[in-house]
């Protein structure tokens, strides 16, 4: 009765960790949602810290209390180098998607174009998603014809594998950090050395200088 109890646990236990994890997975958060309240004039910006190779999709659209008039803006979206990626002006709606080419900083500046109208600030709604969650799952279960259990393994395996990628970029960027910690610890050793030896000459310098000096006026 004992084994049987043990092997009963031993498959139950797991078959509940699965459930959880797949139900962690569908109820997850695929994006960032944010709004921008804009100025009638100045620009506000988001940004985000992305690394390269990763698909961005992002919508952004106007809402207004007023139905009758919708004011407009301008967006600029911009690379870590500062290549324009996205230039949109007098826009109520719009969509934006890219693959990363360069690691850094992306950023979406907005601005309002409607001021000559009056009015207050614009609100903006951006749907801002990267990676895994900028995938379209739809389609994909539609071209290689799976739903239910095994779409939600297709997409735990494509949150492992960008936890894989993140774990990796992490990886790489505490190399890097520690490749410029150790060269900069060497250069403020090698600064200290110089400036040591430099008070050294210096304070030599000053007893030869005044031993001299005393000497010439014959009161050593």
């Amino acid at each position: 009765m004992t084994v049987n109890a043990n092997v009963s646990r031993a498959v139950i236990f797991p078959s509940l960790l699965f459930v959880i994890l797949l139900w962690a997975l569908s109820n997850a958060p695929v994006g960032d949602a944010i709004w921008l309240n804009l100025p009638t004039t100045g620009t506000k910006c988001v940004s985000e810290e992305i690394q390269s190779n990763v698909v961005v999709l992002a919508d952004y659209v106007v809402v207004s209390e007023d139905h009758g008039y919708i004011p407009t803006i301008s967006v600029k979206v911009t690379s870590p180098y500062g290549n324009n990626l996205h230039h949109r002006e007098n826009v109520t709606h719009g969509q934006f998607a890219h693959t990363t080419q360069e690691a850094g900083n992306y950023l979406a500046c907005f601005w309002s174009e409607s001021h000559t109208h009056g009015g207050g600030e614009v609100s903006v709604n951006i749907d801002w998603k990267t990676g895994i969650a900028a995938k379209d799952w739809e389609s994909v279960a539609r071209k290689e014809k799976i739903e239910g259990v095994e779409l939600e393994l297709r997409k735990l395996e494509g949150a492992v594998e960008a936890i894989h990628e993140n774990l990796l970029f992490l990886k790489s960027r505490e190399a890097e950090m520690r490749i410029v910690s150790e060269t900069t610890n060497g250069r403020v050793a090698w600064f200290s050395i110089m400036s040591l030896g430099i008070c050294i000459s210096a304070s030599g310098l000053q007893v030869w200088y005044l031993k001299r000096f005393f000497q010439k006026k014959k009161l050593i």
